[in-house]
C-alpha cells in the first residue's frame, strides 16, 4: 500500500508537471516499511520504487544517486528506534545525506562552490518535511492492518500508562515483579537476537490480570495470614489460574495488541500450579484428583521473546523465595528452574536453541547477583 501509494504520487506529479521530482517524500517508503517490518524489505521497496521511477526522470542516474543514498540512511538512522524524537533526528540524517550528495553532484558539474545553484536544493528540503509524514501514517496503518510497531510499543512501556499505573496502585507487589522481569527478559533477548521492546512490553503487562483478587498472590500479601488458608486447594489453584484468563480479558478491552496478550497466554504454558497440587494430593490422598484444574490453559511460548518472559518470570519469582541469596544458591536456582522447564516440554515450540539457553543462563544469574549485591565468582557460575 506505501509503495502504491508513492508511484501514485509519482505519476500525479508527473501529470501536474511538477517543477521538481524531488519534492516526493520517496524517504517515507523505507521509513514506514523500517519501523512496521524490517531493515531487507524496507530496502527492497525503496529500491523498486526508485527503479521505477527513475524511468520517468530527465536524468536518471542523479536521481536514482539521490534516493538511493537518502533512503539507505533513513533506513539505518531509524534501525534502534527507541524514542519518538528519532524521527527528527532521522530527518537530519536524510537532509545532510541529500546535501552531502547535492553538493558532490554539483561540484562534478560546476567545478566549484561559487556556481552552484543552491536554489535547486530547496526541493530535498521540501522531501524532508514531508517526509515527517511517516510518523501520522504509521498510527493508521497500526490501526487499519492491526500491525504492531516498536513505536507502538514503546509507548506501552511507559510506565505512567493508565494500566500500569493501576497494576502499580493495586498490585504492587507484582509491578515491582514485573518491572524485574522486564530488566532480566529484555537483557537476554538483547543478547541472543530478539525484540527487545517487544519482550519488555510483554513483561510488563504478563501479570496484569491480577489487579483482579491482587491479595491472592504471594508478592502482594503483607502479612503472614494467606487468604488461601480458608480455600480448598482446587478453588486456590483456580483463583491464580484466572489471572492469566483476566489479564486476555483487561487487554482486549483496552483494545491491546495480540502480540502483548501472547504473553499472556503463554507465560505459565500449560504447566500445573504445583504448590496446590501437591499440597492437595498430600492432604487428600483417597481423593480423586482432575489435574486439569490444577493447569494452566496453555498454550507453550511459541517464540523466542514469549520463551524467554517465561524463563524470566520463573526465576525471579522463585528467587524471591531465597533465604540466602548467595552466588551457589542463585545458580542452582536458575539451574533448576530453567531445566525444569525444558524437561516439562514447555520450550519446545519457540526457537531457543541449547546456546540460547546456556546465555539466558548466565545472564540470568548475573544480573540476579547484581540485584541482589552479591560478588560475582565467574568460575562458580560457568
Amino acid at each position: 500500500i506505501v509503495t502504491t501509494g508513492m508511484l501514485l504520487a509519482l505519476t500525479w506529479a508527473l501529470k501536474m508537471n511538477l517543477a521538481s521530482l524531488y519534492y516526493i517524500p520517496f524517504c517515507v517508503v523505507p521509513i514506514i516499511i523500517r519501523i512496521l517490518f524490517d531493515t531487507r524489505l524496507a530496502l527492497y521497496l525503496h529500491m523498486l520504487v526508485i527503479l521505477i521511477a527513475g524511468f520517468f526522470v530527465a536524468n536518471s542516474f542523479e536521481f536514482v544517486f539521490y534516493q538511493v543514498t537518502a533512503g539507505m540512511v533513513a533506513i539505518f538512522s531509524i534501525k534502534n528506534f527507541v524514542k519518538r524524537e528519532r524521527f527528527l533526528v532521522s530527518a537530519l540524517f536524510i537532509l545532510s545525506a541529500y546535501f552531502v550528495a547535492f553538493v558532490g553532484i554539483a561540484l562534478l558539474r560546476e567545478g566549484t562552490f561559487r556556481d552552484i545553484e543552491w536554489i535547486n536544493f530547496v526541493p530535498f528540503i521540501f522531501s524532508v518535511l514531508l517526509s515527517l509524514l511517516a510518523y501520522p501514517l504509521i498510527y493508521i496503518f497500526e490501526r487499519v492492518f492491526g500491525i504492531t510497531s516498536d513505536v507502538a510499543l514503546i509507548e506501552l512501556t511507559n510506565t505512567n500508562n493508565k494500566l500500569l499505573r493501576e497494576l502499580a496502585f493495586k498490585a504492587p507487589g507484582t509491578f515491582q515483579h514485573s518491572l524485574q522481569v522486564a530488566n532480566l527478559a529484555e537483557a537476554a533477548i538483547f543478547k541472543i537476537g530478539g525484540n527487545s521492546v517487544l519482550v519488555r512490553a510483554g513483561a510488563l503487562y504478563h501479570d496484569i490480570g491480577k489487579v483482579d483478587n491482587p491479595q491472592y498472590f504471594i508478592e502482594n500479601q503483607n502479612t503472614a495470614v494467606s487468604p488461601h488458608d480458608k480455600l480448598p486447594y482446587e478453588q486456590s489453584a483456580q483463583i491464580i489460574i484466572q489471572h492469566v484468563h483476566k489479564g486476555i480479558e483487561i487487554l482486549r478491552k483496552n483494545q491491546m495488541p495480540e502480540a502483548i496478550i501472547d504473553f499472556i497466554r503463554t507465560h505459565h504454558g500449560n504447566t500445573r500450579v504445583d504448590y496446590f497440587y501437591q499440597s492437595f494430593l498430600k492432604n487428600s490422598p483417597e481423593k480423586f484428583v482432575d489435574e486439569n484444574i490444577f493447569r494452566y490453559p496453555g498454550p507453550i511460548p511459541f517464540s523466542k521473546e514469549t520463551g524467554v518472559l517465561m524463563l524470566a518470570d520463573s526465576v525471579e519469582a522463585a528467587s524471591r523465595s531465597l533465604k540466602n541469596p548467595d552466588a551457589q544458591n542463585i545458580n542452582d536456582l536458575v539451574e533448576r528452574i530453567i531445566n525444569y522447564k525444558l524437561e516439562q516440554n514447555q520450550l519446545d515450540n519457540c526457537d531457543l536453541t541449547l546456546k540460547d539457553i546456556e546465555t539466558i543462563k548466565l545472564i540470568f544469574k548475573t544480573m540476579l547477583m547484581s540485584i541482589y549485591h552479591v560478588r560475582i565468582d565467574y568460575q562458580q557460575i560457568l
